[in-house]
């Protein structure tokens, strides 16, 4: 369902190079962490114009991980009309969001006391 190769925007990638510097998690295991906590809080991705240009381009095995199936089915679910290209959007969208939640976790401590 979801692409081989998927990015997010410039600001979610910076966001979650901040939170590694900080916490020493990497990139795709935050964006995981992010996108699950997204699904938590029922947060909606709107259809609209969001820009994929992010520079941390990487296959969907890394950026999911062992959640891919999960991943994959809770979008299937959340979006049922939605083609492959607004899927990947919805992903984004949802790690977008999620980070908002974990970015201002200064340390590995901080970050597991908030999961």
């Amino acid at each position: 369902m979801l692409p081989n190769r998927m990015q997010l925007n410039i600001e979610t990638e910076e966001q979650l190079k901040r939170l590694k510097g900080y916490t020493s998690i990497t990139p795709n295991v935050a964006a995981r962490l992010a996108f699950f906590r997204s699904i938590e809080t029922d947060f909606l991705y709107e259809p609209d114009d969001v820009k994929l240009d992010g520079s941390l381009v990487l296959d969907k095995v890394t950026w999911l991980g062992e959640t891919a199936l999960v991943t994959e089915l809770l979008l299937q679910l959340r979006y049922p009309d939605y083609d492959q290209r607004l899927l990947v959007k919805a992903w984004a969208a949802h790690v977008n969001d999620g980070i908002s939640a974990l970015r201002t976790h200064r340390n590995l401590r901080s970050l597991a006391g908030a999961l």
